[in-house]
């Protein structure tokens, strides 16, 4: 390493044990805020004080008020859902909490002449931090020494290329180190630094487009416009109808004072029933739901979610692109054999080199692969040039016996390409799967190389001297998972570092189509290069950091969901950037920071099981969701039509919430959790309103017509227990259009309903608390035919809709 700076005590040492005691008293530690996700406040006031929770508590309130707790067990809702939600919500943070802990960063530091590895918060002003490929700086700092090093400060100022840091040149917290290596004294710490911003950057709950949660937005924020007006409707109604209207029969306010309390009480009842007959209250809370619960189940197969969206996500991808290196292949890389190119270059020269390169206290996997077979004997380096992907190559100047020497290990393409007979030996040994790294002698010093590019020419000063190969081993679980993904209509892209002969031929393995058609992408020039390769080829090597980024904003252009997944720093800002970042488990703290999932074991056959329980959980919410807007649509109508007609609800609050719980409630909690394959379709928010609505209005239209004549038949307590036959005769009609295919259990299910419902009228403490009324036999059977006839038109419009593709019974 070039070593420039001071030269003191403090400069070749770092701190002493006493100076930084001294620091730290002073409060100039690196303390930074370690929020990871909402507090507990947060959660808990996201969950309760919502719109739709202020209106039903506004209903519970006015209806315990008056004396009348039996219509008021609609609330028991309201406390379940924000139950439910409050846990799950806490469950996601505590799941933030164990990613941002996966994903904390460690910070090595000189102190007393001893390098020692440290929690972010352990460094102190005036350390020496050590930057290595792959750490995140956890402090900003001046460059006191510096080897070709690379940083990414995407996170921070929003380039994207990786810049290049010199001696004196400052380093942010918060950036990551891409490439070389170099030692920074701290300049700023703690409340001073980036390093409180980024991390909240980090490991902050961020958002992923859910079109689940898009659409159920949609449809509150809409019915959030229409009950204002509709309950202010609906009131008027209550109070002409119950006694408002004067001598004349037109409605004054000064006649408000004239209407007994009675009036009053019935009125505020029937506004009740009204209100919580629009409101999809379980809609929610079965969404967030769905959600958890795989959320849960996935994180026992050991994936962690960093966001419960991420789940679904996956069940929208269409495009996946994979490093080859720890996700393909185990990512354990051992030295197979060296092969000689030039028999002058005595064996003993390149034993040192190797053994210098191996020992390197910066060395990458593959340079560790090298150290069982390659001792250290003790030479000097005089400078190191670490591998880089935009030269393909890593450098070093030693000194022995008093002359120097300057070797280079890097891709096979680049230093053998004025050796052709070599250059065809590495590539026949690569065509077999193995990895293969030249090494060559070179005149001149390691620095002179530190500006080259993959395209320069490098000289006639460098002479092959042998080739070192590497094998890999191939995931056992890569070829059934890619075999999966091809079934299901999603294109496998592969990205790697690596040469594209053995990537395509660790491809070809994989049973990848495209895999004899490797393309090497350190020869694509320009982003239309790139973007016309990516129609023709799926199997790329040589791809550099900014290709793998290029790739997924190119493949986004087309309009492709795009997930990424990988494992090594160079793959940090294409996963930040795809729609579905995967991490490995073994993936750099860089990495994991940034993805949405995290495979904890590394098993890449996993992404199948998230990919069961995303569709699950698209396919289950959208048919719960036909349900419960089902009924908010025939809520409406019916406050509607008996405010404008001046009826008196069809429904008591509870009857309603009868009805509701057993046609609705009950089922969709069944639903939404079980099994469902059913291939993602876009559009989920125009099917479900497409279906809904209508069904809605066929609801209402049977109650309107039951109700119409049954009040004229019998007293107003049994026509509205009446008409809640009617209601659950086409709701249940609803429910099993919805359900299909009705297999053993669902069918079991409906039946099971069906009978409580019965037994509501039978049993006498449910038929008194639920106020049911059946005398009249004639009356009776009106009310079953009508709710018949209204299950019949829900059967035509179900089919009509199938057709149309707005709704589906496979799974």
């Amino acid at each position: 390493m070039t070593q420039t700076g001071e030269r003191g005590h403090t400069a070749e040492r770092g701190l002493t044990a006493a100076e930084v005691a001294e620091r730290v008293e002073k409060g100039l530690a690196n303390v930074a805020d370690d929020t990871t996700s909402r507090s507990v406040a947060s959660i808990l006031r996201e969950n309760v004080l919502t719109f739709f929770n202020a209106i039903l508590t506004v209903c519970f309130i006015v209806v315990v008020a008056l004396g009348d707790f039996g219509d008021a067990v609609f609330f028991g809702i309201v406390v379940v859902n924000a139950l439910i939600g409050i846990v799950q919500e806490l469950r996601a943070k505590a799941s933030l909490e164990r990613l941002a802990l996966l994903a904390a960063p460690e910070a090595a530091v000189r102190r007393d002449g001893d390098v020692v590895v440290l929690k972010p918060e352990a460094v102190v002003q005036d350390d020496l931090l050590l930057l290595r490929p792959g750490d995140q700086v956890t402090a900003d700092g001046s460059i006191v020494a510096v080897a070709d090093l690379l940083v990414d400060e995407s996170m921070l100022t929003g380039e994207s290329e990786p810049i290049a840091k010199r001696v004196g040149d400052t380093v942010l917290s918060g950036s990551f180190v891409v490439a070389g290596t170099a030692t920074a004294q701290v300049t700023a710490v703690g409340a001073a630094s980036y390093a409180n911003r980024l991390t909240r950057e980090i490991k902050k709950h961020t958002v992923v487009h859910s079109e689940l949660r898009a659409a159920t937005t949609r449809i509150l924020v809409y019915l959030s416009w229409l009950l204002i007006p509709v309950i202010a409707i609906v009131i008027v109604g209550r109070i002409i109808v119950y006694g408002a209207a004067g001598p004349d029969g037109v409605f004054e306010f000064d006649d408000l004072a004239q209407v007994p309390w009675e009036s009053w009480r019935l009125a505020a009842l029937d506004a009740v029933a009204s209100v919580v007959g629009m409101i999809p209250e379980g809609l929610v809370l079965l969404t967030s739901l769905a959600f958890g619960v795989a959320v849960v189940q996935l994180g026992r197969q050991k994936v962690l979610v960093q966001e419960l969206a991420a789940v679904e996500v996956l069940a929208r991808v269409d495009v996946l692109c994979l490093d080859k290196t720890g996700t393909l292949t185990t990512g354990e890389i051992g030295f197979e054999r060296l092969i000689t190119l030039d028999d002058t270059v005595p064996a003993h020269a390149i034993d040192t080199v190797l053994g210098l390169i191996a020992h390197d206290v910066a060395a990458n996997p593959t340079a560790l692969a090298l150290r069982p077979h390659f001792a250290d004997d003790g030479e000097t380096v005089l400078e190191r040039l670490p591998f880089s992907s935009r030269r393909a190559f890593s450098a070093l100047t030693f000194e022995r016996d008093g002359v120097r020497q300057t070797w280079l290990l890097g891709a096979p393409e680049r230093l053998l390409a004025g050796s052709p007979d070599a250059l065809a030996l590495a590539t026949e040994t690569a065509s077999t799967g193995r990895r293969t790294l030249a090494l060559a002698r070179a005149e001149g010093e390691a620095a002179d190389f530190a500006e080259f590019r993959a395209g320069d020419a490098l000289g006639s000063g460098v002479r092959p001297a042998a080739i070192a190969v590497f094998h890999e081993s191939v995931r056992p679980d890569a070829r059934p998972t890619l075999d999966y993904f091809d079934q299901q209509d999603v294109r496998v892209i592969v990205l790697s570092g690596d040469n594209p002969v053995t990537v395509g031929a660790i491809a070809g393995e994989l049973g990848l189509s495209t895999a004899s058609h490797a393309v090497d992408a350190g020869t694509l020039r320009t982003d239309d290069e790139l973007d016309a390769s990516l129609a023709r080829s799926s199997v790329y090597g040589r791809v550099a950091p900014e290709q793998k980024r290029r790739v997924v904003h190119a493949l986004q252009a087309e309009g492709r969901t795009v997930a990424m997944t990988g494992d090594g720093v160079n793959d940090a800002m294409a996963i930040k950037d795809a729609d579905l970042g995967i991490a490995m488990g073994n993936a750099t703290p860089a990495t994991r920071a940034v993805s949405r999932l995290v495979l904890l074991e590394g098993r890449f056959d996993r992404l199948p099981t998230v990919l069961v329980y995303a569709r699950r959980v698209i396919a289950n919410v959208e048919r719960v969701s036909n349900l419960f807007l089902s009924k908010t649509v025939y809520g409406v109508v019916l406050a509607l039509v008996s405010a404008f007609l001046l009826w008196k609800f069809p429904f008591l609050p509870r009857q309603m919430t009868l009805v509701s719980t057993l046609a609705i409630g009950i089922p969709s909690f069944f639903l939404a959790l079980a099994p469902n394959s059913r291939r993602y379709r876009p559009g989920v928010l125009k099917r479900v309103l497409s279906f809904s609505i209508p069904a809605g209005l066929i609801a209402s239209a049977a109650i309107v017509a039951s109700y119409s004549v049954l009040q004229t038949m019998v007293g107003l307590d049994e026509a509205r227990s009446l008409v809640c036959i009617t209601l659950f005769a086409v709701s249940l009609w609803i429910l099993c259009v919805l359900a299909r295919p009705l297999t053993s259990w669902r069918l079991l299910l409906v039946l099971g309903v069906t009978v409580v419902f019965v037994l509501a009228y039978l049993v006498p403490l449910s038929r008194e608390f639920f106020v049911l009324e059946v005398r009249s036999l004639p009356a009776l059977g009106l009310a079953v035919a009508i709710g018949v006839v209204g299950a019949a038109f829900i059967e035509l419009w179900y089919r009509i809709a199938k057709s149309r593709g707005l709704v589906s019974d496979r799974e």
